[in-house]
């Protein structure tokens, strides 16, 4: 026995829109800060990629064992032929990460280096206190 199936194109368009994913053509290489966290005896050594940020734009700011990192990003970018401007694309705004260490920070002793677009942080970890017991009177 045949089975027949009915094609109706507009039911098949809003099936698929809530699938599949929707290509709206934005541009994929939107700023985001990648990361590595070292761990060493002694400190934590962060190497954060920020290509294109200038190093007076970059806020790194230590409480506890919290590290946000912020930046305010300017990117501009012009392909030109002849007189004629083909494309031109601009991106405006900030971008943070904030992520939490295992110990807290000495941070009278922390370091940031900005180079060729690497951001570099040591981190030296706070001496634990020792505990101290109470005498209950």
């Amino acid at each position: 026995m045949n089975k027949l199936t009915r094609f109706d194109p507009l039911d098949d368009l809003f099936r698929g829109f809530f699938v599949r994913p929707v290509d709206m053509n934005m541009e994929a290489n939107t700023p985001t800060i990648r990361m590595d966290v070292s761990e060493q005896p002694e400190a934590f050594v962060v190497h954060a990629e920020m290509p294109g940020v200038k190093k007076e734009d970059i806020h790194v700011q230590v409480d506890g064992n919290q590290v946000t990192i912020a930046a305010e990003v300017k990117q501009e970018k012009e392909v030109k032929e002849g007189e004629r401007v083909l494309r031109s694309e601009r991106y405006f705004g900030k971008v943070s990460r904030s992520f939490q260490l295992a110990q807290d920070i000495d941070d009278t002793k922390a370091a940031a280096r900005f180079n060729e677009g690497v951001l570099e942080l040591t981190l030296p970890k706070k001496a634990a206190s020792a505990v101290k017991r109470l005498t209950i009177e």
